[in-house]
């Protein structure tokens, strides 16, 4: 609370300090079929003082004087002047096209909502708030300034991060680059590390909450996340980026734009790397960016750009969250350690890890806008994206132990890596409590999870995850092909009416294995599981997760010794898209549907012989489709109302069909996930003041979803980590998010105040029931039935989401391109993720974790040199007051008389804890 006084202080302060003496322009740019230009440039003719458009086409500058010129351009159009003389609003610009290439910005398949026309709740974030704020914080928190999102780092990892919505998470949320969906086509999750370098090329990022106004039959429930990025720059010139931060945090990019050249061609270049230590203990990291664009137009009537980005990385990572109790004993033994990080160790005094991520997931693209005729145009996209990599991990077992059981941590609460090698190699005696081993005789032959002997008190049978024999380093690959196309016909059938119908196609191939990374001082591995070399398999294969070895995505994976599973996933998409919109004068409407077919196919080389017709399933086709619409009414020049609803037929994913990870088998009584949505909205526009506001309402029945975590099947409530460790399976499950929406932004001179804010409530609106499966994908029996349980979750809260959220920030230019901002981010109603095993009573409740307030701040600074080059500087600190917060929790345990607690959390509960105090300082030459 004093924190957030101090930040009204500091915003009454300023407010009193406006600049004197300065004419404010503002306008709408917009092409010659009258739609915005996102991304345009304007500036004062004969000054450096310019903006750029946003996605509405609107911008915003500032003159010295009260009359004068200002200069609009954009690549592909003839620059416009317009002159201003004590108007501060020049209206609506409309720009011709020119027979001169340069910057298109790829809209042509990319459902852009506009302000005051399209009626859905939606925000706009520009590049300049992207490259300035952001700093080291990954790519989606910069979405936490906007409305009913929260993301999270998660476990605090590189590229970690997650998203929620509305209450959902990104499984649900579907996001886009350039038109293109890249939500994995089999779980709906979006890896944010395969994207890291999207920050340093996105030129605009729109978020339209709940069911949007995108034509294609994707998962946006909870929204829609569009990014936008240039293809080509105007002006010949480049960027030289450099960053320093805590715990070692170094990114540096360089960019280059040929301007257009005498072929009609236009380039852009992008390469960065960043690399650090991790604020979280064990969480070393480094990463590459790579971006390429080119821009063709033979003539007025076709436009060709082509797009390759990738992000290839390597990090460790806190893969599992940590007990209240460990962060407090492995911290003073009052306040947690929020950094402790239990999957981790030294090796030979370096760091070493048995969690932790690879990939390269480069994404091509090719857009073709074809203008038919002055009515008409088709735009299409060509994408491919081929991912390799995985995540790290162990695998095996020393006296029944996993490496994140207690009696394989050293004080501190570290792996005992070191001693696990020394086990592995059987030269000497090592305690890990309840046996030792030291048979050198047989140490070539005990490095796996799956091994049949019975020497030196080893179980006979070789029952899975029976034996003791070690523990390796593995990784999980989850490497794929994927290729699609999507094209969309605009026409004008009317000046009212605009008709818009297209296809969506995709082809995906998930390969899904694992391998070995390091044998950890044995000789080999012997792996039992595949059914096909019934002797078994002795691995001496490793494969370092190294980025060299992820740069060649086409390199073939049939070759690599493979363990423990071997399987791939098909998915094939096939959808249809239309939508009739309606604009006259005041009015403007819309109505779209969408239909698609998903094939889902699974082939399985381990559990099934070569022989078997079995080993790949049969296609289950599933159809399902959307219908929706809303209406937008601009009362006046200043106040407009809205509304749109919207019925999803949802196929589920492939987890969902497949539910057995480890069989072909489909799940009995596969269903399609029912989506309703409604919402009003009602918004002001001033010329210095916007307000939005929208109400809203979401049910969604017959869900899948998985938990994850250690279940105690045999209903023994205990905090050893030694329980079954594994993933629960919920089918039909019935969820209802309401909730309200506030974001609004008022200008005094040179300070700018924006405030944001929602409350919901997320409510299940069913019981459930919760099959099981071990850590290896096989369902849990026990007595020689599958176990199963009833979760009592009806009108219980949703968890692993705040319900309410606010922010309040200010940006105050002090003078001329020196520029301060403050905000302050309030989270309450925040609830732990559901917990398989903790819903099992009727009376059990939602977690309820304790609420909490960041302050963020930076000052920026730009000098401009003669020659219009420009020096940048820009310095972040995050968490000003670092404060203490739980961010997330994986449990629900409640607390019970004579527990102990934090806060008024039961520390049995496993968590993550947000990021103290952190800082960067950047800076920019720009040439």
């Amino acid at each position: 609370m004093k924190t957030f006084k101090n930040v009204l202080l500091v915003a009454l302060f300023f407010v009193t300090a406006t600049v004197l003496g300065q004419t404010k322009i503002t306008g709408t740019v917009v092409d010659e079929m009258g739609e915005p230009l996102p991304g345009a440039n304007v500036v004062v003719k004969g000054t450096t003082n310019g903006s750029a458009t946003d996605f509405d086409g609107k911008f915003m500058l500032k003159a010295s004087s009260s009359s004068g010129v200002v200069i609009v351009s954009f690549v592909g159009y003839t620059n416009k002047e317009v002159s201003f003389s004590g108007v501060s609003n020049l209206g609506t610009i409309a720009l011709e096209p020119s027979n001169v290439l340069g910057e298109v910005i790829i809209t042509g398949v990319v459902d852009i909502a506009k302000d005051r026309k399209t009626p859905v709740a939606v925000s706009t974030i520009r590049a300049e708030e992207i490259q300035e704020k952001l700093g080291s914080k990954e790519f989606p928190e910069i979405l936490n300034t906007t409305p009913s999102v929260y993301a999270t780092k998660q476990g605090g990892g590189f590229g970690d991060s997650r998203i929620n919505i509305r209450g959902f998470d990104q499984r649900n949320t579907a996001v886009m680059i350039n038109g293109m969906p890249v939500n994995d086509m089999e779980n709906g999750w979006v890896y944010w590390s395969n994207w890291a370098g999207l920050a340093d090329v996105t030129s605009a990022m729109q978020v339209q909450r709940g069911l949007g106004s995108s034509k294609l039959a994707i998962s946006s429930v909870g929204g829609t996340i569009n990014v936008l990025t240039s293809s080509a720059d105007k002006k010949e010139g480049g960027r030289v980026y450099a960053s320093v931060g805590n715990d070692n945090y170094l990114k540096t990019t360089v960019s280059y734009n040929t301007g257009l050249l005498e072929n009609g061609l236009s380039v852009s270049a992008l390469f960065g790397r960043v690399a650090g230590d991790g604020y979280v203990d064990g969480t070393e990291f480094e990463g590459y960016n790579f971006y390429l664009a080119l821009g063709y137009k033979p003539n007025e009537n076709h436009d060709f750009q082509f797009t390759v980005t990738g992000a290839p990385q390597r990090h460790n990572g806190r893969g599992y969250a940590p007990s209240l109790n460990d962060y407090i004993n492995y911290g003073d033994g009052v306040d947690p350690n929020r950094k402790y990080n239990s999957d981790w160790g030294y090796r030979n005094g370096k760091e070493e890890t048995f969690s932790g991520n690879f990939y390269h997931k480069p994404v091509a693209s090719l857009n073709w806008d074809w203008r038919i005729n002055d009515n008409s145009k088709l735009s299409t996209v060509l994408y491919a994206s081929l991912g390799r990599g995985g995540s790290v991990g162990s695998i095996g077992r020393i006296n029944g132990n996993q490496s994140f059981g207690s009696k394989l941590k050293d004080e501190n609460g570290l792996v005992r890596i070191d001693d696990i090698v020394r086990w592995n190699k059987g030269e000497e005696v090592v305690d890990f409590g309840g046996g030792q081993y030291n048979d050198p005789t047989m140490r070539s032959q005990f490095n796996g999870a799956y091994v049949n002997t019975g020497n030196d008190g080893h179980p006979t049978g070789g029952g899975k995850y029976g034996s003791d024999n070690g523990i390796s380093q593995r990784s999980s690959m989850n490497s794929h092909n994927w290729f699609g196309a999507i094209s969309n016909f605009n026409t004008k059938l009317t000046e009212e009416l605009t008709l818009d119908f297209g296809v969506d196609l995709r082809t995906y191939k998930g390969i899904h294995y694992r391998r070995l990374v390091d044998l950890m001082g044995a000789d080999s591995y012997v792996d039992y599981d595949n059914i096909n070399a019934p002797a078994g398999a002795i691995i001496t294969e490793t494969y370092a997760p190294e980025i060299s070895n992820i740069w060649n995505v086409f390199k073939s994976v049939d070759d690599e010794q493979k363990i423990d599973y071997y399987n791939d996933g098909k998915v094939n998409w096939m959808g249809a898209f239309t939508q009739l919109e309606y604009s006259k004068d005041d009015i403007s409407a819309f109505i779209q549907g969408a239909v698609s077919r998903q094939g889902f196919q699974r082939i399985d080389y381990f559990n099934y012989l070569d022989s078997d017709p079995d080993q790949a399933s049969d296609w289950q086709n599933l159809w399902g489709g959307n219908i929706k619409g809303g209406i937008n009414w601009n009362i006046n020049e200043q106040h407009n109302v809205f509304a749109n609803a919207g019925y999803y037929s949802k196929q589920p994913l492939f987890d969902a069909v497949f539910p057995d990870y480890n069989s072909n088998t489909v799940s009995e009584g596969l269903t399609n996930e029912k989506i309703l949505g409604l919402e009003v909205g009602y918004g002001f526009r001033h010329e210095n003041y916007n307000v939005n506001i929208n109400l809203y309402r979401t049910s969604w029945k017959d869900r899948f979803l998985t938990a994850s975590g250690e279940f105690d099947i045999n209903n023994t409530p205990s905090d050893d980590r030694d329980d079954i460790r594994g993933t629960a399976n919920l089918q039909g499950v019935e969820q209802i998010h309401m909730g309200v929406e506030l974001e609004a932004t008022a200008k005094f001179g040179n300070l700018t105040v924006n405030l944001m804010g929602s409350i919901g409530n997320y409510q299940y609106g069913s019981d459930v029931v919760a099959t099981y499966f071990d850590e290896s994908n096989n369902p849990i029996i026990v007595g020689g039935v599958e176990q199963e349980k009833t979760l009592y979750l009806e009108d219980k809260k949703v968890g692993d989401v705040p319900h309410t959220t606010f922010r309040l920030g200010f940006d105050y230019e002090v003078i001329e391109d020196l520029k301060f901002d403050i905000s302050q981010f309030y989270v309450a109603n925040l609830y732990g993720s559901i917990d398989a095993d903790g819903f099992t009573a009727q009376d059990s409740k939602s977690l309820k974790l304790p609420g909490y307030s960041l302050t963020d701040a930076g000052i920026s600074y730009k000098y401009t040199f003669k020659n219009d080059n420009s020096l940048g500087l820009r310095f972040n600190v995050n968490n000003l007051t670092d404060e203490l917060y739980i961010s997330e929790a994986d449990t629900n345990n409640a607390a019970r008389p004579g527990d102990t607690t934090w806060n008024g959390i039961n520390t049995s509960n496993r968590v993550f804890f947000g990021y103290g105090r952190t800082w960067n300082l950047g800076l920019t030459y720009t040439f």
